[in-house]
């Protein structure tokens, strides 16, 4: 019998298919956005790690903000990411919205990290 998945994991793993497909080998900047705070890793698929993370639960990327569920620590976020991506050598990635549509602080996150060095 078939797995039944909900809307949310139907969209996720379209999402994910299509950009394994269009990779081309390159490693995928992967977002989680919850309602407290976003997280943001590097992963690369071919061997299965996590190359380098930042989440608005880390000092670096709070610096005096109230909340982690803001645009504002979402572009911390991005900028720590791409910088902790561009110390081991990344620099070319795919981004992975995970089924979040692009926009409000999924959206700061891809601009910040496309400031920090990656390209997308």
């Amino acid at each position: 019998m078939a797995k039944v998945l909900n809307r949310t994991e139907r969209r996720k793993a379209r999402v994910r298919r299509s950009i394994r497909t269009n990779a081309g080998g390159r490693p995928r900047l992967s977002v989680f956005r919850s309602s407290k705070h976003i997280y943001a890793q590097v992963i690369d698929d071919r061997r299965g790690v996590t190359v380098a993370a930042a989440s608005s639960l880390e000092e670096g990327a709070r610096e005096g903000k109230a909340t982690g569920a803001n645009v504002d620590a979402a572009k911390a976020v991005g900028k720590l990411v791409a910088e902790r991506a561009l110390a081991n050598g990344i620099k070319d990635v795919v981004f992975d919205r995970g089924g979040y549509l692009f926009h409000g602080r999924v959206k700061a996150l891809a601009d910040a990290a496309r400031e920090g060095g990656l390209s997308f």
